[in-house]
């Protein structure tokens, strides 16, 4: 049976007539093709301290090396998939629960997942650990200083949050909650991106099959 027959039960809880349907190819049958044991790389950190930078750095680096991999960006996500929630903590809550349900499901085809998410609170980012798997979840903390990040600020959004014009910004005026024993935790101040990526990779090199 597949990671996902694990996870769900045949009938859905409150409503009788949805079955879970179980695929006839097994986790391991997608290892096999995929030639890698799937994670999911969760980065976490402030806005501007380079997580989508990195991301898409790492996937580069991946796909370059015949791995599977795709980026999972808390932007591009609001594009489409959860473009219609907004920035209160109950549909902050619900960005990481929708996008850590689609992680899962790109674990399950054996792809890596890097997603880049501000994710400040704890709480959320437990429950994508949970939705996800312990086992498949890596927790980074992109731990640039929040000094660093508003210099940068390269879409204009801490000056916007200075001035009152963005209510609840991360890291401003509503809190952000660091790991607390992260897997990795990379200061894209002190790094290159280069060296920043090539840790990331590493991270990953010991699910290589």
């Amino acid at each position: 049976m597949g990671k996902m027959d694990k996870l769900d039960s045949p009938v859905l809880a409150g409503a009788p007539h949805i079955f879970w349907h179980g695929s006839q190819v097994t986790a391991e049958a997608r290892r096999r093709q995929a030639g890698q044991q799937a994670a999911t790389l969760w980065l976490t950190g402030l806005s501007g301290a380079g997580k989508s930078t990195l991301a898409c750095a790492l996937e580069n680096r991946l796909v370059a090396a015949g791995r599977p991999a795709y980026v999972l960006d808390g932007d591009n996500l609001r594009h489409h998939l959860n473009s219609d929630l907004g920035f209160s903590p109950a549909d902050r809550q619900e960005n990481i629960r929708r996008s850590a349900e689609v992680a899962r499901l790109m674990n399950d085809a054996g792809l890596f997942v890097i997603c880049a998410f501000i994710s400040p609170l704890r709480q959320d980012r437990e429950m994508a650990r949970r939705l996800i798997g312990a086992d498949n979840f890596i927790e980074v903390h992109v731990s640039t200083s929040r000094k660093l990040c508003e210099a940068r600020d390269p879409k204009g959004l801490y000056k916007k949050a200075r001035a009152g014009l963005i209510p609840e910004f991360t890291g401003i005026t509503a809190p952000y909650e660091a790991p607390l024993a992260p897997a990795l935790s990379l200061d894209t101040g002190a790094l290159s991106l280069n060296s920043a990526c090539e840790l990331l990779y590493q991270q990953l090199s010991r699910r290589f099959v």
